[in-house]
Parts: structure tokens; C-alpha cells; sequence
């Protein structure tokens, strides 16, 4: 059974009320569907306080808020490796590796929380360079894990103890030399030799290993005893203890700690490719917010990594998408604008009707699936055509969205008269927003060939409180064309009551685009348009059209 796949229906990235009533309906259609897959609304960006106001009234939550559709580190495959203990022996760590084909070792405390982590290169390196025969004692290593390692028992001593002063020695001379290179507290590998047991003990050796599974008496082991000296006893040659006997070591004495990459399930893919790409270790640690182990990933993770799957409504353009829409899977576009820039890397299903809305083509495919529409989605799609009709004022609206509204208004039970005003009156109630705030409320870039500017829009029904928001909305105006890099910005301050606009103008070929378009030049940065209320049909052919004449030599 093929895993349940997440969609996000999503509109464009400064939502309007069609965008996001849109996005929630067309979710609700496909989870009908059940086709095995979870369609999820979401939102680019913030929403108006139009928007609000609907969803509230219907009773609505707020989509999933999505500013990047990008892949994240949660999208990869995240190996759940185990977490091991700093005080495990090199050996053991170097076994664990091989049963699960892994080149790191995450280490991790009692809570879980990533303390560092071993590779293994730095378990070779450790071998290959220790050529110190304190070493062992300076590593800490716990006689647990030289029983352990050394297949051993501890015929006197604390298992629990460490070994942590003292020179690892081998005792192959004469016992009476002996007594000349072993100090206090040394470890002294041995063999059943009576002599050398003793000289080892009576030298202030703390620890006595024999080999070869000898027997080893009872008063050796009292006088071990009586002097604090354990004494081990392993089946392994003398060669092999001394091989094996830098691998008992502790991981903690060799793992890395310090200047940790280390990401989030959150992090987004293309933000950490680099530093994944540029770093030599293999293999890298996800911790959560907490700072605890989650698994982790490499850099071939990255090349199976799973895109995020889409729908977009209500857009067609590239500029308009959520950021890193290039890196998502689109599975269908639901619109009603012109066709723009997207490019897919395979077919998808594309609907692209010329009404007034988005929501009146949701409206359809309930009817054609023979799907009953919910009383409050009913309510957000009538919300969204009176939103983009303007009530009907606009001269995108046609029958269609005429007809879808008041089928929607019967059954969410309201007039759209009567609501529309409401909602518009919510919708221009700006006093509390900030001019960035109102500006973006719905803002769009569009590109045609070199020219590239941005147009925003309000409604209002009330022409003083678009005075208002001119004064308020003038400054902002440079400052954001400043600030994306644009050639020109447009701001629509649309009278619904008068069907009309005051179009705010800033850039150094503003005034000629819309003299060139409309035939009048803008004073002091402004022009009045009356009957021009959309900026989908009235405003940007308007401006197509005189770019294209501009380009092709006044043609």
C-alpha cells in the first residue's frame, strides 16, 4: 500500500479573500474525492482583515500558514541510528557501525540530548595514532569495558571501577627487571607465570591481566586484594590483548563535540545543501528544538528526497507562488487570471476559466462532482465573488459569478447585498494596520519581457477614508519599490460606491506607462480612473498593451 501522500491547496503569496476561500473549498472538494491522498488548505501569507471577517462569520479557521513550499530535513529520509552512551568502548562502537552500515555514531546523554558524535575515521585515527601507554588511563576507561572487550573476567576488583592512573605494560622480562619499569598503579599484562604475577603486585601495579585463561592462585589473588590491584583473567594470547587493548577506550575520549553541523527537521533542503556538500563528514545529526536526537541524514538523502506536493489556486505566475514553487510538485492550477509564467515539469490538470472569480469555479466542480456544498463553505466561496466582483460592479463579473452567488448566498443563508457591505465595511477598517501592512493586504508582481513592477489594491466604501490611506500610503510607496528592486509601483485605491480608482504612481517611467495607457499623465503621482475598479482586466491589459506598443515601436 503506497504511502497516504499531504497536498497543500494553496493560493498566492499576499492572499485576498478569493485566494484563501478558494484554497479551503477546493481542499474539501478533493478530500471528498478520497483518492488516498490529504489535501490540506494553506495560505503564502497573511490575511486581510476582509478575510478575517468571512472567516469568522462562517466559523472557519485560518489555513496552514506555508511561506516556503521548499523540502525540508523532515521530507528526507531520516535514519533512526541509536543513540549510544559516551562510555562505550571504541570496540563496541566500531561493531555497532558495521551491523548498520553506518560511518557515524551519534552520542547522546541519559535525556536523549546530543552530547557529540564518533565517525569512523576518528576510531582509525585513534588506532592508527596511539602509540601512548597512558593512554588508557587517560581516556578513563571503565573496566567494563576491558572485560568486555577483552572477553574477560575480574577475579578481584569493582567491574564498575576505571582504570584511570598508570602505564599499560607487558611483562616479558625476567621477573627481577621487572621490578625496574613497572610503577604504581601500572596495568600489567601477563602470563601464568607465578613470579611475574607477584612482582607485578608487590611493583604497586594496579591491575593484573593474564592471559591465556591461566589459573590464577588464591594467594595471588589475596595479595591483589590486600594491595588494591585487580586482577582480569582472558582466554586471548598475549598479542591480541595487546592489540585490542586501545579499543576498550571510552567513545567519550575521541568524539567530536565542538563546531557540530548538526540541522533541524525544519531546515529547509536548499539552505543546508552547501553546507552538507562542503563539509567532509558523512553523515549529519537532527536534533529537534530541544536540542534532543532525532536520526540522521547524508548527503545521499538528498537525491531521494521527496518534493512537497501542491494545488495552486487563484495564481498562474511564478512571482505570484510561494517561495520555491520551482522545487514543488504541482499537481493542478484552479484560476481565473491570465496565463502566466509557471512552468511543470509534467502535465497536470489546469482549469483556467475567464469569470470573475476563482470561488465560481470551485462552485462548478461541486455541482459536476454531484458533491453537496457545506453551508459554510458555501459562505466563503458567495464571500469571495462578491470580494473580486466588487458586488457585481466589476467588469470581470459575468453571469456565471452572478448566478454561483446567489445559489451560494441561499445556502449559507445570508443577502448579498446586505453582506457584501458588511464585509467590505470590515474589510476598509485599516486604522490599527500599518502602511506595510495595508500595501501587501493584496499586492502582486508581474513581469512582461524587461519590465517589472508590483501593483497593491484597496476597496473601500468610503472616499474619505481613501484620502486617508493616500497620505498614509504615499511614503511606502518608494520605499517598497526600493526595496524589491522594481522599476516602477502601483497602488489602486478603488471607490466600490463610485466605481472608480485613484491609481498612486512611483518609478521613473511610471508616468509615461500610464499616460501611454490610460492617454492622461498622473500630478503629482496620482490619476483618477473612473469605471476602472479591476486591476485583472482594466488596469494590467491596459498597461500589456502599452509596454507591447512601447516595444514594437508604437505598432
Amino acid at each position: 500500500m503506497s504511502e497516504r501522500k499531504e497536498v497543500y491547496v494553496l493560493g498566492h503569496r499576499n492572499p485576498d479573500t478569493d485566494s484563501i476561500c478558494s484554497a479551503i473549498a477546493y481542499a474539501d472538494v478533493k478530500n471528498k474525492e478520497n483518492d488516498g491522498n490529504h489535501y490540506v488548505a494553506a495560505r503564502a501569507g497573511q490575511i486581510s482583515s476582509e478575510t478575517s471577517y468571512v472567516l469568522q462569520r462562517f466559523g472557519m479557521r485560518q489555513p496552514t500558514y506555508v511561506n516556503n513550499i521548499g523540502t525540508r530535513v523532515r521530507d528526507m529520509e531520516i535514519r533512526k541510528i541509536p543513540g549510544i552512551n559516551e562510555g562505550i568502548s571504541m570496540k563496541k562502537a566500531w561493531s555497532m557501525m558495521a551491523e548498520m552500515n553506518a560511518v557515524t555514531l551519534p552520542i547522546v546523554d541519559a535525556n536523549n540530548v546530543l552530547d557529540g558524535i564518533i565517525t569512523i575515521n576518528d576510531i582509525a585515527t585513534s588506532y592508527m595514532e596511539n602509540q601512548d601507554s597512558t593512554m588508557i588511563a587517560k581516556a578513563k576507561t571503565p573496566y567494563c569495558n576491558i572485560l568486555e572487550t577483552l572477553e574477560a573476567k575480574m577475579l578481584v576488583g569493582d567491574p564498575d571501577a576505571v582504570f584511570e592512573h598508570g602505564n599499560v605494560v607487558i611483562a616479558v622480562a625476567n621477573p627481577d627487571v621487572m621490578e625496574n619499569y613497572i610503577e604504581k598503579d601500572d596495568m600489567v599484562i601477563t602470563g601464568n607465570r607465578y613470579e611475574s604475577q607477584l612482582s607485578a603486585i608487590e611493583s604497586g601495579a594496579g591491575c593484573i591481566l593474564v592471559c591465556l585463561g591461566a589459573e590464577v592462585s588464591r594467594s595471588i589473588q589475596k595479595l591483589a586484594r590486600d594491595n588494591n590491584c585487580a586482577v582480569l583473567t582472558t582466554p586471548l594470547d598475549t598479542y591480541t590483548v595487546a592489540h585490542r587493548i586501545s579499543q576498550c577506550m571510552p567513545v567519550k575520549a575521541f568524539m567530536r563535540t565542538k563546531d557540530l553541523v548538526t540541522f533541524t527537521p525544519s531546515d529547509y533542503t536548499d539552505a543546508i545543501k552547501d553546507t552538507m556538500q562542503n563539509t567532509r563528514i558523512r553523515d549529519f545529526p537532527v536534533i529537534d528544538k530541544n536540542g534532543k536526537y532525532v536520526g540522521m541524514i547524508s548527503r545521499r538523502n538528498l537525491l531521494g528526497i521527496r518534493k512537497r506536493s501542491v494545488i495552486l489556486v487563484d495564481h498562474n505566475e511564478r512571482s505570484q507562488a510561494v517561495e520555491n514553487i520551482e522545487n514543488a510538485e504541482i499537481l493542478e492550477i484552479i484560476d481565473h487570471h491570465r496565463i502566466g509564467s509557471l512552468e511543470t515539469m509534467a502535465p497536470v490538470y489546469f482549469r483556467n476559466e475567464p469569470v470573475g472569480c476563482t470561488a465560481t469555479i470551485i462552485y462548478s466542480i461541486y455541482k459536476e462532482k454531484g458533491f453537496e456544498v457545506p453551508p459554510q463553505i458555501a459562505g466563503l466561496l458567495c464571500s469571495a465573488i462578491l470580494s473580486d466582483t466588487l458586488m457585481f460592479r466589476s467588469p470581470t463579473c459575468t453571469m456565471l459569478d452572478r448566478a454561483a452567488a446567489e445559489a451560494l448566498s441561499a445556502i449559507a443563508g445570508i443577502d448579498c447585498q446586505s453582506f457584501g457591505i458588511e464585509m467590505f465595511t470590515a474589510g476598509s477598517n485599516l486604522k490599527d494596520k500599518t502602511p506595510e501592512e495595508i500595501f501587501y493586504q493584496d499586492y502582486k508582481k508581474f513581469e512582461f519581457g524587461d519590465v517589472t513592477f508590483g501593483v497593491g489594491q484597496i476597496n473601500s466604501m468610503s472616499g474619505s477614508e481613501l484620502d486617508e490611506l493616500e497620505r498614509r500610503l504615499r511614503p511606502y510607496l518608494e520605499k517598497s519599490c526600493r526595496e524589491h528592486g522594481l522599476s516602477m509601483m502601483f497602488f489602486m485605491l478603488t471607490n466600490i460606491i463610485e466605481e472608480s480608482t485613484r491609481l498612486m504612481c512611483y518609478g521613473e517611467s511610471a508616468d509615461m506607462l500610464v499616460e501611454d495607457a490610460f492617454g492622461r499623465a498622473p500630478k503629482a503621482g496620482t490619476i483618477w480612473l473612473k469605471g476602472v475598479v479591476s486591476r485583472k482586466k482594466q488596469l494590467i491589459p491596459a498597461f500589456i498593451d502599452a509596454i507591447s506598443k512601447e516595444a514594437g515601436g508604437g505598432v
